[in-house]
């Protein structure tokens, strides 16, 4: 079991329950600060949409961060690929990387998708996991490889469109909050809200579909508690 100190909740107001709550419902499903601030004031808390706001830019990445250093060491097999998202109306692009087990490594939004932009997150993703993988797995862009001969020469590198799905498929859940939120306002707020969003989203996100309902009930009843231990929460509320 990996130790982690839960964040600081000195000089709040409501009770570290209420703020962990507020943060898991908003990185949780597809919801506005205001839908948020209207959910609990149906249960009788009365916050405002802009403390929710303060909580998740305070909070999100804390959590997030607390959910990844219970991960299990990447695998040795990376998935590469990027998606195009609107930011204030300018197209910009999302770099992602995730692991054979579909753990998300890390996540940059950038200008461009050429080789620049991909030695930088190549470089970005082994400082980040402190590794070197065995295999790279993109998708047929040439900037893919020029970027890999320069960074990881000596890595397999693996490039064909129809083995790249899991880094795909990983980016729908950014793409139903992308339409949600109606588009990023800045680069900036953009990684922001991405980075703790891959990072909170997906524990959250067990593979249903290959479990049964008493499994996926227990599992998810040990991530909830995961969850309570990174924030500090003694109990969640209740979702009756």
């Amino acid at each position: 079991m990996v130790s982690s100190v839960p964040p600081s909740y000195r000089g709040h107001r409501y009770p570290v329950e209420v703020v962990s709550h507020c943060v898991w419902l908003y990185f949780r499903f597809p919801l506005s600060y205001r839908e948020v601030e209207e959910l609990m004031f149906q249960r009788g808390v009365i916050v405002s949409y802009e403390t929710i706001r303060r909580w998740c830019a305070k909070f999100g990445q804390a959590y997030a961060n607390g959910l990844r250093r219970r991960h299990p060491r990447p695998g040795d097999k990376w998935h590469l690929d990027e998606m195009f998202i609107k930011v204030n109306g300018v197209q910009k692009y999302l770099w992602r990387a995730v692991d054979q087990d579909g753990n998300v490594l890390d996540i940059l939004v950038q200008n461009r998708r050429d080789k620049a932009a991909a030695r930088r997150f190549f470089r970005r993703l082994m400082k980040k996991t402190g590794t070197v993988p065995r295999v790279v797995v993109t998708d047929k862009l040439r900037s893919y490889r020029a970027a890999h001969r320069e960074v990881m020469p000596s890595v397999e590198h693996r490039s064909h469109k129809g083995l790249n799905n899991r880094t795909e498929n990983s980016h729908q859940p950014t793409r139903q909050r992308e339409h949600a939120m109606k588009g990023f306002r800045s680069a900036g707020g953009a990684q922001r809200f991405l980075s703790a969003f891959s990072g909170i989203s997906p524990h959250f996100r067990p593979h249903r579909h290959l479990m049964s309902a008493p499994d996926h009930r227990a599992e998810m009843t040990i991530r909830f508690a995961i969850w309570d231990q990174i924030t500090g929460a003694v109990s969640r509320p209740t979702t009756d």
